[in-house]
């Protein structure tokens, strides 16, 4: 892609955002969903592959269903109120409707389905940002709305732990399991979002930098299914012996940075009275942890099927640059001991 055209439409992804940041009114922030959405859709289809065109279909139909969503329910809550500001909104239909549009755009289940085929028929980059880059927008309006029917977001976010963890027990394609692995994260961000969002703001902080990592990881090696993952020994030995740690951290398992928001939030939930969300949640992270396991199984443990002539992929110098994998690798691995001093930033 011409790299004009390109700074082009990463500076219309950032306006976007920015602009659903610092909005007020609906109408502004409804602006800034759309500038987002049409500014990635170039980049979803700039190798003119079907899967990506496909891919790219989805997801614009997808996004203006939402939003089409979304600017209804704001008119409706105009019309009842007469008030168009995100934070006057007072009747529960039109903060209802908004919060399904809202699950449907970042793909919270049971309205999950478009995002791992999306997903599938992305490259990895383009994967990476619309994993973490297209989740801000409609977390800062979540945020800022505040929804007062407790019981749908606990649906929703029980929903997405679990199908998050049994959608993906069966795939063997990296980006779906990424794209389950999002849904079961976004839907414990959504468990406790009512109760305390600045732990929903650490919640998606880890997330982002996690699924950074782990994008890296199977960008430098090249990797879109299992059976690639286990030549990367060869081409990459120390990232493969990080690699397993990382995908292991996304699980949640201590001592790694992954297990610091599920503590905090399985704590807040008990807290709350809410014992048995939290154990189903607890319950499905299991559901997950098996899949990562699997996923560290094959990096390390199996050997890709060989042929006489070659025993092994070439490793030949890779001329990507690794100084933002290293960055999060350290990240992903190392930031539970800072959980004190986390708490005490977003307390402030």
């Amino acid at each position: 892609m011409n790299p004009y055209i390109l700074a082009t439409l990463l500076f219309g992804l950032g306006l976007g955002t920015t602009i659903t940041f610092a909005s007020s009114h609906w109408l502004l922030a409804w602006m800034g969903l759309e500038i987002n959405t049409l500014a990635i859709i170039p980049l979803m289809a700039q190798h003119h592959h079907p899967r990506a065109v496909e891919a790219t279909t989805k997801y614009f139909l997808t996004q203006a269903t939402a939003a089409a969503m979304l600017l209804f329910a704001s008119t409706t809550n105009a019309w009842l109120s007469g008030q168009w500001e995100i934070q006057q909104m007072s009747h529960p239909l039109p903060i209802t409707m908004i919060t399904i549009a809202l699950a449907l755009k970042v793909g919270l289940a049971p309205l999950h389905s478009w995002l791992p085929e999306v997903l599938q028929g992305l490259d990895l980059t383009t994967g990476l940002i619309l994993s973490t880059w297209q989740k801000l927008a409609p977390f800062a309006l979540l945020l800022q709305l505040q929804p007062t029917n407790s019981t749908i977001l606990i649906m929703f976010g029980l929903t997405s732990t679990l199908i998050g963890g049994w959608g993906g027990l069966n795939q063997t394609q990296l980006r779906k399991i990424l794209a389950y692995s999002s849904i079961a994260h976004l839907g414990w961000m959504i468990l406790i979002l009512q109760f305390n969002t600045s732990l929903t703001l650490l919640t998606l902080l880890t997330y982002f930098i996690m699924t950074f990592s782990t994008f890296l990881i199977f960008k430098l090696n090249q990797a879109t299914n299992i059976n690639t993952l286990a030549t990367s020994w060869a081409k990459t030995p120390v990232l493969t012996t990080l690699a397993p740690l990382a995908l292991l951290s996304l699980g949640g398992l201590p001592p790694l940075t992954g297990f610091m928001p599920k503590w905090l939030i399985l704590q807040e939930l008990t807290k709350q009275d809410l014992a048995l969300t939290a154990t189903l949640a607890a319950l499905s992270a299991l559901l997950s942890l098996y899949f990562y396991l699997r996923l560290s199984y094959a990096m390390t443990l199996t050997m890709s099927p060989n042929n006489t002539t070659g025993i092994s992929p070439w490793r030949l110098h890779s001329m990507q640059n690794t100084l933002p994998l290293a960055i999060t690798l350290m990240a992903t691995l190392a930031l539970l001991p800072l959980t004190p001093a986390m708490m005490a930033l977003l307390v402030i």
